[in-house]
């Protein structure tokens, strides 16, 4: 089954740049339409113009977890392309590397509100809103987690805890929400973007790289195709499970 997004509407969250303009701009290659966030004007304006204009992409500037931000995007993904089929629930921050234990509470409970939070509240949203059309009810949700929520990382102690407790999210919801609602998650291994390169794990790419049999770092355009596959109706029979995009780390 070849893989067509064609008139379908996403939300991309986390979209400026990296991973989440990877998924955007496959998704638009693909015939989609997107409205993607991040917290920067400038940056969303740049990726807008990179997706071709306003006739493809919107963008909202906000804070991920921020309620408000989130009931804007939903409703304008309806008022202005009419439906909402997607969501991508890409945004995540990793703002301490080290040892659990030197990482102050507040910082890790900011870590869990916007990683795994406000994903929920996302998905709550839109599900909300009716994914779909009143024709084709129903829809497909795609979490981006990372292969640190699947075992024990050393120095990214609560970034791992919230991709685990993503992913967990995932197989909760997948459950809950089916039949209509599709949920899955990809959990990525080291990519090539601003974010690894500040997280830490671009200092060891002595270490990283010889544990990947793939020999080298992913790129945001491989997690894309990995995305939008799961998006797709190709992968009908598939929810509430992850999809390991690493190289095979």
């Amino acid at each position: 089954m070849s893989i067509t997004h064609e008139n379908k509407v996403a939300i991309v969250t986390g979209a400026s740049r990296g991973i989440g303009l990877g998924i955007a701009r496959r998704l638009v290659a693909d015939g989609a339409r997107v409205v993607i966030t991040a917290r920067k004007t400038e940056a969303l304006d740049e990726a807008v113009e990179a997706l071709g204009g306003p006739a493809h992409a919107l963008a909202f500037a906000g804070h991920a977890d921020d309620p408000a931000h989130q009931d804007e995007v939903v409703f304008a993904a309806r008022e202005t392309f009419g439906r909402l089929d997607y969501l991508v629930n890409n945004a995540g921050i990793n703002p301490s590397y080290g040892p659990m234990l030197e990482m102050d509470v507040e910082v890790a409970r900011k870590i869990l509100e916007v990683n795994v939070l406000s994903a929920f509240s996302w998905t709550q949203k839109v599900v909300g809103a009716g994914l779909g059309t009143p024709e084709a009810p129903g829809g497909a949700i795609v979490n981006l987690a990372s292969i640190a929520g699947l075992g024990a990382t050393g120095l990214l102690g609560w970034y791992a805890v919230s991709k685990a407790a993503l992913i967990h999210l995932t197989t909760e919801l997948g459950y809950q929400l089916g039949p209509d609602v599709r949920v899955n998650a990809v959990a990525v291994g080291l990519v090539d973007t601003d974010f690894h390169a500040s997280s830490g794990e671009a200092d060891r790419p002595g270490r990283i790289r010889p544990t990947v049999p793939m020999q080298r770092s992913g790129t945001p355009e491989e997690v894309a195709a990995a995305v939008v596959w799961l998006l797709s109706d190709a992968a009908s029979y598939t929810t509430g499970t992850v999809l390991a995009v690493s190289g095979g780390r």
